[in-house]
């Protein structure tokens, strides 16, 4: 772990407030699950009807990717969406601070056999999953069962920067910059396994416009890239809640068709990935993000209406 960041101190603008958000989020790991996950849904609910954050992103990425869908019904996941937000924020808390006795009981694995037979095979592993509402906790959780390391891109604000740092060194078998494909290479070669999300779209070197939803989107093609030459695995992984307020670690067996001699194919196959656990879990998925945002000349900017004329040539080419 690096040392601390001067930048995290108290006495810095900003950051008392954010010290009472961690503190908070000390307190939450102390509740019954039951309850916060109840404080959680009153908050994200709060937030729906009060001051809708991101309404009109997350109502245009259903739009988009669920057409055959009523338009009430869309709004039903939208709302159970951010319901589902808030309870993510407050898990925060039970994924950073609570023990792991509190956390065994509460879970259930499924597919543990697969990592187990890349690990006998002696290769490292991409466990490539999608942004979810829990994902910090069912993380947290797989690392009680599976050492694995992350990603890490550091947060804006210092303190919570600070803070996630620490937590994730704590729990993670390594945290690695984002931008460091050396270290990622390295990692994953020595037989080691990654939590890797490439569901986000960001222009990067090797990103492309793929289906996802069978709408064009900025997709990472680096995926296969980076499995090869880190001669690494490429497993599925997907956590979810569950209705009656447990949760669900999945891995999938490996995808022994990846990593292909053409990127772009893998980069489709990733994208497939997610939207499986999406569809599983629809009102979990990070929806939020402006996943089919500048995508470059002759493409829509479908954020700025959330009209159904706007995406109805979006949606038509399916």
């Amino acid at each position: 772990m690096q040392g601390r960041d001067s930048s995290a101190a108290l006495w810095r603008p900003g950051n008392f407030l954010a010290a009472l958000g961690i503190c908070l989020l000390r307190g939450m790991a102390r509740l019954p699950v039951p309850l916060l996950q109840r404080l959680g849904r009153a908050l994200g609910l709060f937030v729906w009807y009060v001051a809708p954050y991101r309404k009109r992103v997350v109502l245009t990425n259903l739009r988009l990717c669920f057409p055959e869908w009523r338009e009430k019904e869309r709004r039903q996941v939208a709302r159970e969406h951010y319901a589902s937000a808030g309870i993510g924020a407050l898990e925060l808390g039970l994924a950073w601070y609570a023990p792991p006795e509190k956390l065994e009981p509460l879970v259930d694995y499924e597919g543990l056999e697969h990592i187990e037979a890349v690990r006998q095979s002696g290769r490292g592993a991409l466990l490539v999953t999608g942004h979810f509402t829990c994902m910090e906790l069912t993380g947290r959780m797989l690392t009680m069962r599976i050492p694995c390391g992350c990603l890490w891109r550091p947060l804006n604000q210092p303190r919570f920067r600070h803070e996630m740092q620490r937590i994730r060194t704590k729990y993670m078998d390594s945290v690695l910059p984002f931008q460091d494909t050396r270290a990622f290479i390295r990692i994953l070669r020595q037989g080691r396994l990654v939590l890797y999300t490439p569901d986000q779209g960001k222009r990067i070197k090797y990103s492309n416009l793929l289906p996802f939803f069978g709408i064009p989107a900025i997709t990472n093609t680096a995926t296969s890239r980076i499995a090869r030459m880190g001669r690494a695995a490429i497993v599925p992984f997907y956590g979810y809640r569950r209705p009656d307020g447990r949760y669900r670690v999945v891995i999938e067996p490996e995808r022994t068709d990846l990593p292909s001699d053409d990127p772009d194919a893998d980069g489709l196959e990733t994208n497939k990935m997610v939207e499986r656990s999406a569809r599983a879990a629809p009102e979990q998925y990070f929806w939020m993000h402006k996943r089919f945002k500048a995508r470059g000349p002759g493409y829509p900017d479908v954020y700025a209406s959330s009209t159904n004329e706007d995406l109805s040539s979006e949606s038509a080419g399916r």
